[in-house]
């Protein structure tokens, strides 16, 4: 955990003034160079020290942001919807007879996943802790949730964020995600869950739809992808996590097989030889089901799905008026910044890794007179973003060609 010291005010308003890419969020956020309702009509929210919290803020452009961020030197700040008109005049919009004129109109489809989610399935850490070792899981969720959004919504604007601590944070930029509303949001939240239940249920994954008792309902073709990526990390999961070694992680797993003969037979090996790697018990599981139908070997697949496949946040996902926290801030309990991560790579990611704010000024200050974040470890992380800007500026413009083109063909 980061001292109070390295997130102190001196220390942040250092870190805002001479590092936070405030240009490269504007034009994220607004999509064009120029200002629009896009960037001019978002509320940003500010959490300052003692947890004052301030919203419904909004800019004109980004050395607005700044130099308000600069004044109030908050703790962290997060971003939520384009309005219908300007967050700040909202009394002055409600005040017209209709009542309806200040509502959220726009905003980046976004999810979160939080590693204490993982809770349940991960040994090596608890509650707020992370390490190299359980970022699997959400390399995993990445690898699956970026698949099934480019493949199967055809979204192809991503950016996911780290969020300084314990988890990951997804904004979706494409144009036709930016406009869902909060029944669509829902309904591409349900198409994406998969794990349902508390605690006090033991399985948790139940997809298969209409089946029958010796027969049960195929997996649909929408997680066949999740299914092959779970595969692929189950036994090197096995082997870091040991998820089946205590008592209560094997008889977890038995309570997930429908067949009685299976589990008494298991339990009574595993009772008596309780250090069995989970691995090995794994395998003799498998051993077990072989050959005796499809409703067992339907229950390994969904097995491997309750233990891999992401955990969401749907909360955060459903509505248009959330607010989450901009990438680049500081976590405050760890210091650390919200850095981009590329999903190609998020398996060689290391969330302890990720250069803290008292390192950047370090840098800074080493670099010499008038260095920026170009001359510090933030730079590769900038770049990132500005990448992504690229594209989706690329996809600003060729919206407006095909409308150009649109209208001629309409006037001729």
């Amino acid at each position: 955990m980061a001292d109070s010291a390295e997130t102190s005010p001196e220390v942040m308003l250092q870190f805002y003034r001479m590092l936070y890419p405030f240009k490269s969020i504007f034009t994220w956020l607004n999509q064009e160079h120029a200002p629009k309702d896009l960037f001019t009509n978002r509320e940003f929210a500010f959490t300052l020290k003692e947890d004052v919290y301030l919203r419904y803020n909004c800019f004109s452009n980004a050395e607005e942001l700044k130099k308000q961020v600069c004044a109030l030197n908050p703790t962290r700040f997060e971003i939520g919807p384009m309005y219908s008109s300007r967050p700040s005049e909202r009394k002055l919009a409600r005040s017209v007879k209709s009542g309806k004129l200040f509502t959220p109109l726009k905003r980046e489809l976004v999810f979160d996943i939080d590693m204490t989610d993982y809770d349940g399935v991960r040994t090596c850490c608890t509650s707020a802790g992370i390490c190299k070792r359980c970022w699997a899981f959400i390399a995993n969720a990445v690898r699956v949730l970026d698949s099934a959004l480019r493949t199967q919504f055809g979204y192809h604007q991503l950016l996911w964020v780290y969020s300084g601590r314990r988890g990951i944070h997804l904004w979706v930029s494409d144009d036709e995600a930016m406009g869902l509303t909060d029944e669509l949001r829902r309904a591409v939240v349900g198409a994406l869950t998969v794990i349902e239940g508390g605690k006090e249920m033991a399985k948790k994954v139940n997809v298969r739809g209409m089946g029958t008792k010796s027969h049960p309902g195929d997996l649909p073709p929408s997680l066949w992808h999740a299914r092959d990526e779970g595969s692929r990390m189950w036994y090197p999961l096995l082997d870091d996590q040991e998820c089946f070694l205590s008592e209560d992680g094997w008889r977890t797993l038995l309570k997930l097989v429908p067949d009685k003969k299976i589990v008494e037979t298991l339990e009574k090996r595993w009772e008596k030889q309780p250090g069995i790697e989970s691995s090995k018990k794994w395998n003799e599981l498998k051993a077990e089901v072989k050959g005796t139908g499809a409703r067992n070997l339907a229950a390994l697949e969904d097995i491997i799905l309750q233990y891999t496949y992401p955990r969401l946040d749907a909360e955060v996902s459903k509505h248009r008026n959330h607010l989450l926290k901009a990438p680049f801030c500081v976590h405050p309990k760890t210091g650390r910044v919200c850095v981009p991560v590329d999903p190609n790579r998020v398996e060689n990611f290391d969330p302890n890794a990720v250069p803290t704010v008292m390192q950047l000024l370090q840098e800074l200050d080493k670099a010499g007179e008038g260095a920026n974040w170009e001359h510090t470890s933030l730079k590769p992380y900038v770049d990132m973003l500005d990448r992504h800007i690229v594209g989706i500026l690329d996809d600003v413009r060729r919206r407006e060609r095909a409308r150009v083109v649109l209208q001629h063909d309409l006037n001729w």
